[in-house]
Order: C-alpha cells, then sequence, then structure tokens
C-alpha cells in the first residue's frame, strides 16, 4: 500500500539526504519525494510517498523518520483521505494535422496549452498521479518527446490541525538556542 508521509523538518541544508539515506539503508523505495518551504520560516515540508507492505512497516518508517536530528514533525495522512495533486509538464509532437486532436484531448483533462511551437505543444495538468497518468497514455500515440513531474503534494482536509501553531514546532526552538 502507498502511504503519504508528511515529514515537516528544519530547512538547512543536508536534511533532504539525511531523509533518503534513511530510506536506502531500510531498502524502503521512495514512489514520489516533493519540498518545499512552508508558511513558518525556517521550516520546510517533505511529502514523501512509500510503498509499505503493512501498517507496522510504516509505523517503523515513521519511528525512522523521527530519530533524525532535523525532523520536527511526522504525520502519515494515508488513512485521513488527504487532498493529493501531482503537476506535470508533458511536451508533445503536434503537427498541423493532430494539433487539434491534443488541444481535445487537454481540454478533457482540464491542462493548459503552456507553449506551442511549429512541432510540439506543451501541455501543464494539475490533478491526482493516475490523472496524470491517465493523460500521458492518451497523448502515447503522438509522441511524447519530454515529461516532467513534480511528485506528489498533499494536504490533510478538514480542520483537525492547525499547523501555523507554534507548540507543533517546539523542537525547533530548543535546537535552535
Amino acid at each position: 500500500m502507498i502511504h503519504t508521509i508528511i515529514a515537516y523538518v528544519e530547512d538547512k541544508p543536508g536534511v533532504l539526504n539525511r531523509v533518503a539515506s534513511l530510506f536506502r539503508r531500510r531498502g524502503f523505495n521512495i514512489e514520489s519525494l516533493a519540498v518545499g518551504h512552508t508558511n513558518r520560516p525556517g521550516i520546510s515540508r517533505m511529502t514523501i510517498m512509500v510503498d509499505a507492505e503493512d501498517e507496522n512497516v510504516a509505523r517503523r518508517i515513521e519511528a525512522n523518520l523521527y530519530k533524525l536530528v532535523n525532523v520536527l514533525r511526522v504525520d502519515d495522512l494515508t488513512h485521513k483521505s488527504p487532498v493529493a495533486r501531482e503537476l506535470a509538464l508533458i511536451k508533445v509532437k503536434a503537427d498541423s494535422k493532430t494539433r487539434s486532436e491534443i488541444v481535445q484531448i487537454a481540454d478533457v483533462f482540464h491542462a493548459n496549452i503552456v507553449d506551442t511551437a511549429s512541432q510540439t505543444l506543451v501541455l501543464e495538468i494539475s490533478g491526482t498521479a493516475e490523472e496524470v497518468t491517465r493523460l500521458l497514455q492518451m497523448l502515447e500515440p503522438f509522441r511524447i518527446v519530454e515529461v516532467q513531474r513534480t511528485g506528489v503534494i498533499a494536504i490533510q482536509p478538514g480542520d483537525d490541525q492547525d499547523y501555523s501553531d507554534p507548540s507543533l514546532f517546539e523542537t525547533i526552538q530548543t535546537k535552535q538556542d
């Protein structure tokens, strides 16, 4: 089962390497990884999609992440029905004969055309990983030239947790003092 794990980490050099090394050493394959700044200075958020065969493995991953010095908080959103999206840019061959068909396919998937050239189109799609994959499958017959996918980002739905609460990240203050 693919687990959606969120790790809040100190925004410092080498943190991403330490997290990735932990997964490598333990033999876990990262299906997707996205990292970015949060609304709190000094804290970054990692969205890690990992295939964990059972709940015990997922709990072990979470426990191992907490052992890393720069990890402040870990949440497994898998069973919380997270709002998850992926962004992709897709460059596809599009001559005068196929261009209108590609535009129609893009419309069905609510993809935007962000660049046009004489022989190619660049499409931008934001959706679930499955939606991105389905669009790629539909575009295969036209010859995909290049693809860049961001990896999945996810957020917990509802009002359950307020991540602007400084007490959630108290450990960062003690580490910096």
